[in-house]
């Protein structure tokens, strides 16, 4: 669903002559409640305005903290996750997400 829904995004923006980009990866639960839902892969998408890429999640429309990019590119087909052949049994799925504080003035 995240990733049709940022096609809409991406294709909106194009119609308006905007530049947007479809990105992939995960979204952890870091400042929101924890879900019972299985982990997933993640897609949102990026527009350039006013000089800058902005980051824009049309399934969750909350602003979210810890996004770990995977892939981008123009459609969900540039940036897949992963492409096999063949059947393929997925038995586990688990990603760990923490926040951490960093010093900026040391970057």
């Amino acid at each position: 669903m995240c990733r049709d829904f940022a096609h809409l995004g991406v294709a909106l923006c194009r119609c308006m002559n905007i530049p947007a980009r479809y990105c992939a990866g995960y979204l952890g639960d870091i400042g929101v409640e924890p879900s019972a839902d299985p982990m997933d892969f993640a897609g949102w998408f990026e527009a350039y305005l006013g000089g800058a890429w902005y980051t824009f999640d049309p399934r969750n429309n909350t602003p979210r903290i810890g996004r770990i990019l995977i892939a981008r590119g123009r459609d969900a087909a540039d940036a897949a996750i992963s492409c096999s052949f063949g059947p393929s049994i997925l038995e586990r799925f688990q990603v760990w997400t923490e926040e951490t504080q960093s010093d900026a003035a040391n970057f």
